[in-house]
């Protein structure tokens, strides 16, 4: 890497971004590289850091904002977002899980038509008392959200 740090091009190839990308983070307070005499951005080893840790925190579900608070080293919300982001990831665990258990008991149920395997209910069974919500929220047809 050059002393003075590389350019938005190179920063942006070493992760496979695209440069606006690391524009668009930079006006969302996560990025602040310095600028060379003709205005350009220069990324040294610290933002590379920073870009590096936005990915890997990106890739665990965080959100921008999220990853802002906890890259502020001032910002008093830094426990709750880790906090609330952990109580997300056991809600995601617990889906993958209940996932998995259906999946594996579709595989092994004797019969084809799953709809008809009276065990296979107990997987849906949220669904069918109107208590997932959740599905609601994250699985909408292609014309729009469904009727409450």
């Amino acid at each position: 890497m050059k002393s003075n740090g590389e350019s938005i091009g190179d920063a942006a190839a070493r992760f496979g971004l695209d440069t606006h990308v690391l524009r668009h983070w930079e006006d969302e307070r996560l990025l602040d590289p310095a600028r060379d005499a003709a205005g350009r951005r220069r990324f040294g080893e610290d933002d590379i850091v920073r870009i590096a840790v936005i990915l890997r925190n990106k890739a665990a579900g965080l959100s921008l904002e999220q990853i802002r608070v906890l890259l502020d080293e001032g910002a008093p919300d830094r426990h709750r977002v880790l906090e609330g982001h952990i109580a997300e990831l056991d809600r995601r665990a617990a889906d993958i899980a209940e996932a998995r258990a259906m999946t594996e008991h579709a595989l092994r149920c004797r019969s084809h038509d799953i709809t008809q395997c009276p065990r296979f209910r107990s997987h849906v069974a949220d669904v069918l008392s109107g208590q997932a919500r959740w599905l609601l929220d994250r699985t909408e047809p292609r014309g729009g959200p469904l009727p409450a």
